[in-house]
């Protein structure tokens, strides 16, 4: 079995910054790949950006500039830095792994952590 857990949100005035964490533990060959989810009340899911092992990563336009994504491979770690802040980035946020428990599986599995409220003021 595996879980993330994510941590760091709470309330930061709009031009602040945040820095956001998720932690996988439990039966972990590799994780191939990491992302930071947001849903805003009466919007869809959405990405916001995403890393590879190896170190790729992707953004959504609204956030390019602003956030950045790092990983851990070592420490089964994934954190988002959110600089710049705005009321429009206020969201539950959740982080995504896709992993292999083992050196045999075939593919990856898909784990989500349980979300952590970022609130952005104005």
């Amino acid at each position: 079995q595996v879980q993330l857990v994510g941590s760091g949100g709470g309330l930061v005035q709009a031009g602040g910054s945040m820095r956001l964490s998720c932690a996988a533990s439990g039966s972990i060959f590799s994780i191939d790949h990491w992302g930071w989810y947001r849903q805003a009340p009466g919007k869809q899911r959405e990405l916001v950006a995403s890393i590879t092992r190896s170190g790729s990563t992707n953004y959504a336009d609204s956030v390019k500039g602003r956030f950045t994504i790092s990983r851990d491979n070592a420490k089964n770690t994934v954190v988002l830095q959110m600089n710049s802040l705005k009321p429009e980035d206020t969201a539950v946020y959740y982080c995504n792994a896709q992993l292999r428990s083992r050196w045999y599986d075939a593919g990856n599995t898909d784990y989500w952590g349980q979300g952590t409220q970022v609130t952005v003021s104005s």
